[in-house]
């Protein structure tokens, strides 16, 4: 099969790429380096396998002209990591919006089934938990641009549901909780890479607020499983999905959890958000996914450990892997 997957050089992108090729599928990347990495793709480097272009996925042609020669399409490129969505919101916005448009109407053209990637950023300031797909969403002030990525992400949902019903386009669209693992790099505010690199480097674990905000972590592994399989499961088009590990931990649980890890002496510091973020930034307390329907479709829901996370992200740091 030929699979086209735009950010195929981002981290989720990258592993991806590994799974598909491993199953002998032909892969063409699009992705203009602006998070991916071309590093992240060296295991594939000279196969046959991989063909791999520079470019925007603003660029309807170049989009256009990769989706002819696909049958499948992940679309996974976007503007991604709070601190970058505080740093530059109207790139959030163009980029998420705009390119996932661009992929669409590609697809739209022979019908190509398309996975469409959304995040749990998407239910906002909601208080009913487990968040599950059909909830309502809560989405905070428009002066608060920590928004701005939701709400893009929102239409992007919005966008992919009504081609697959009033085109009939094949589209699954995935929620992302918080996936980690190894090449997941620290530049944007990702909180595991960045734990663990200041614990080896004997660094203060920088926890903003209280730290007792929770997050469920997800290994990227089975991530990219759910991803395939939802992908081989006709049922799942114009469907929305959680997918993450249900098990929650608090910021500061999982501080204390790396530097246990990590046999490191290193402290933890409470910092205010105002120290780390532009005005306009909320966070939440909570984010905690209802994974039973990924789990009814297609038999299977992440379940790698957080220590194994931890595990494989210390493992790799060592190696001298992603910053």
């Amino acid at each position: 099969m030929r699979i086209f997957i735009t950010g195929g050089a981002g981290f989720i992108g990258s592993h991806l790429c590994e799974r598909l090729a491993a199953e002998g599928h032909e892969i063409a990347v699009l992705d203009d380096l602006s998070t991916g990495r071309r590093e992240n793709l060296a295991a594939l480097e000279g196969s046959n396998r991989l063909r791999f272009t520079e470019g925007s996925i603003l660029d309807a042609d170049l989009v256009g002209s990769l989706a002819d020669d696909a049958d499948m399409i992940f679309h996974l490129a976007a503007a991604v990591g709070v601190k970058l969505i505080m740093d530059e919101p109207s790139r959030s916005i163009l980029t998420n919006v705009g390119g996932t448009e661009n992929v669409l109407r590609a697809a739209l053209r022979r019908k190509v089934p398309t996975f469409i990637a959304s995040t749990s950023e998407v239910y906002g300031k909601a208080a009913k938990f487990p968040f599950s797909e059909d909830d309502d969403l809560t989405i905070g002030a428009t002066r608060n641009l920590r928004w701005s990525y939701a709400c893009a992400k929102t239409l992007d949902e919005f966008l992919a549901l009504a081609y697959a019903r009033e085109q009939a386009l094949p589209v699954v669209i995935l929620r992302f909780f918080n996936t980690t693992g190894p090449r997941q790099t620290g530049r944007y505010g990702m909180v595991v890479p960045n734990f663990i690199q200041a614990a080896l480097d004997g660094r203060p674990l920088m926890v903003h607020g209280t730290g007792e905000q929770s997050r469920c972590f997800g290994h990227v592994k089975d991530v990219v499983e759910a991803m395939v399989r939802l992908m081989a499961t006709p049922a799942a088009f114009g469907q929305v999905f959680n997918v993450a590990n249900d098990q929650e931990v608090t910021i500061r649980a999982l501080a204390e959890q790396v530097i246990a890890a990590t046999g490191s002496a290193s402290e933890i510091r409470l910092v205010p958000y105002s120290s780390v973020y532009p005005e306009g930034f909320e966070d939440m307390a909570r984010r905690l996914p209802d994974v039973s329907k990924l789990h009814r479709t297609i038999g299977f829901r992440p379940r790698r450990p957080l220590s194994e996370i931890i595990a494989d992200v210390i493992a790799e740091k060592r190696a001298g892997g992603a910053a």
